[in-house]
C-alpha cells in the first residue's frame, strides 16, 4: 500500500507499494526504541477500503410487478433506480463483509494477521448470538483480532469509525478493521410500498492504522434520541416481543417506519452534525473538498448537506440510484465509489455524515493523507493472500474437528463408568448422620 502523505519531506511517499527501511504498510517509519511512545502523537488514517454487493438486481419496474408504485414515483421521492438483494442464500451479511473486508486488506497490502480490532457495524447480523464480528475474524484468518458487532442503524459505520480512532488513540490498537454490511432485503416486507421501495443489501469495509503522520480522522460528533425508537424499528425478536407464531403472523419482524417523522428528524440532525465536526476540526463549510453522506433519500441530502450547509453538488458524492439505502453499509460504498470515480485526492478534507434508527446520528471530519492509486501486486503476492485465506479456512475445520472429537469421546466421569475402581474421599457416599426421631 502506498504509504499516507505527510507535508514533511521526511516521510518519503509511494505508490508502487514500496516502502522505506524500517516502515510498514500505512504507517510512518518504526519509531527509535529509546524513543518514548507516550510523546508521540498517533493519528488514525484510513489505509484500505473495499465493498462488495450482491449480483442480484431489483429495478423500479420489476417492483412494479409487485406493489403499488411506478418508476416516477420512486425516483422522484428518493433517487433511488434500482437495489442490489441477497437472492442466493449463501449470500449473508458475513459472507459480504468478508468479501469487502478481503478487498480493503488487499488495497491496504496488509495480512489479517496483523489486525488487533475488528468491529462490524450491522441491523441485519447472522445471529443475536454469536456476533457476526467473530465469523468475519475466523473466515479472514485474523487470530490476533477481538471482535465485536455493534448497533447503531444506519449511523453505525462512523459510529465504528469512532470507536477505532478512541482505541488507536488510546494506543490500544495499530490496525482496526471497521465493516459495514446489511441484508436488509430478508427483514423488509416486500408488499409494503412505503419501506421495500428503499432499501439494499451490500458491505463496504475500511481498514484503520495508526500512524504519526498528522491528519487522518481529525474528530467525530455522535447523538442519539431514544424518544424517537419507535419511528424506525424492527418490533419483534428482542426480549421486550420474543418470537411467537403471533409475532411472525402478524409481520412483526420487518422493518416498521414512520417516513415523515424520520425525514424531519433527518434534514435537521446531518446538517448539524456536521458543522459541529467541522467546527471541532477547524475547518470551515468552504474548506470541505467531499462529503460522503449516508444514502437513504436524494432528498434528505439536498435539503440538509446542499440547502443548509451551502455545499456544492460537486462535492457531495451521492451513489443512492444504483444501490438504494444499505444502512450502515452505504458510506463505505459510497466512499470506494468516490474514490474510484476520482473524487478522492491526498490533502482533501472530508466529512461521514450519517443518521438512523436509535435515533441516532454520526460524523466525522477527516483530513485524508492516503494516496488513492491501487498499487500493483504480483502473481506472487495474490497467491500468497489467497493461500492466507485457505489456510485460515483449514485452520477453522480443524478447530471444529477437535471440538466434535471432544463431545464424542467418552467422559470418564460421566454415569456408567467403572465402579470396581477405588473410590477418593470425595466419591465416596455420605453416611447418613440425621438423628431417628428428626427423619420421623
Amino acid at each position: 500500500m502506498a504509504e499516507i502523505k505527510q507535508p514533511s519531506a521526511m516521510t518519503q511517499s509511494t505508490t508502487n507499494g514500496a516502502h522505506p527501511p524500517g516502515s510498514e504498510p500505512g504507517i510512518a517509519a518504526e519509531r527509535p526504541p529509546d524513543a518514548p511512545s507516550a510523546h508521540r502523537p498517533r493519528y488514525a488514517h484510513i489505509v484500505g477500503w473495499g465493498h462488495h454487493v450482491p449480483g442480484k438486481v431489483i429495478t423500479n419496474q420489476e417492483l412494479e410487478q409487485i406493489v403499488d408504485t411506478n418508476d416516477e414515483w420512486i425516483r422522484s421521492r428518493t433517487g433511488i433506480a434500482e437495489r442490489h438483494v441477497a437472492a442466493d442464500p449463501k449470500e449473508t451479511s458475513a459472507s459480504l463483509a468478508v468479501a469487502a473486508a478481503r478487498k480493503a486488506l488487499e488495497v491496504a497490502d496488509v495480512p489479517a494477521s496483523k489486525i488487533d480490532l475488528i468491529i462490524c457495524s450491522t441491523t441485519t447480523p447472522e445471529h443475536i448470538f454469536p456476533a457476526t464480528a467473530c465469523l468475519i475474524q475466523d473466515a479472514l484468518g485474523a487470530h490476533n483480532a477481538g471482535a465485536f458487532d455493534l448497533s447503531a442503524a444506519c449511523s453505525g459505520f462512523v459510529y465504528g469509525l469512532a470507536m477505532a480512532r478512541g482505541h488507536i488513540l488510546a494506543g490500544d490498537a495499530e490496525y482496526v478493521l471497521v465493516i459495514g454490511t446489511e441484508t436488509l432485503s430478508r427483514i423488509v416486507d416486500w408488499t409494503d410500498r412505503e419501506t421495500c421501495i428503499l432499501f439494499g443489501d451490500g458491505a463496504g469495509a475500511v481498514l484503520v492504522a495508526a500512524s504519526e503522520v498528522p491528519g487522518g480522522i481529525m474528530s467525530v460528533d455522535l447523538g442519539s434520541d431514544g424518544s424517537g425508537g419507535n419511528n424506525l424499528i424492527l418490533p419483534a425478536g428482542g426480549s421486550a416481543m420474543p418470537t411467537s407464531l403471533e409475532t411472525v403472523s402478524s409481520g412483526m419482524h420487518y422493518v416498521k417506519m414512520d417516513g415523515k417523522a424520520v425525514f424531519r428528524f433527518a434534514t435537521r440532525v446531518m446538517a448539524s452534525s456536521t458543522r459541529k465536526v467541522l467546527e471541532r476540526a477547524g475547518y470551515t463549510t468552504d474548506e470541505v473538498d467531499l462529503v460522503v453522506p449516508h444514502q437513504a433519500n436524494i432528498r434528505i441530502i439536498q435539503n440538509s448537506v446542499l440547502n443548509q450547509l451551502k455545499i456544492p453538488a460537486e462535492k457531495v458524492f451521492v451513489n443512492l440510484e444504483k444501490y438504494g439505502n444499505t444502512s450502515t453499509a452505504s458510506i463505505p460504498i459510497a466512499l470506494c465509489e468516490a474514490i474510484e470515480a476520482g473524487k478522492l485526492e491526498p490533502g482533501y478534507k472530508v466529512v461521514f455524515v450519517g443518521f438512523g434508527a436509535g435515533l441516532t446520528w454520526a460524523a466525522c471530519a477527516i483530513d485524508w493523507r492516503t494516496p488513492v492509486e491501487k498499487p500493483e501486486t504480483g502473481w506472487w503476492k495474490n497467491t500468497r493472500r489467497q493461500a492466507t485465506y485457505s489456510a485460515a479456512a483449514a485452520r477453522s475445520m480443524w478447530r471444529r474437528a477437535v471440538r466434535w472429537v471432544y463431545e464424542v469421546l467418552p467422559d470418564p466421569e460421566a454415569p456408567g463408568r467403572d465402579e470396581s475402581r477405588e473410590k477418593t474421599p470425595a466419591e465416596a457416599p455420605v453416611k447418613e448422620s440425621t438423628p431417628e426421631r428428626v427423619r420421623e
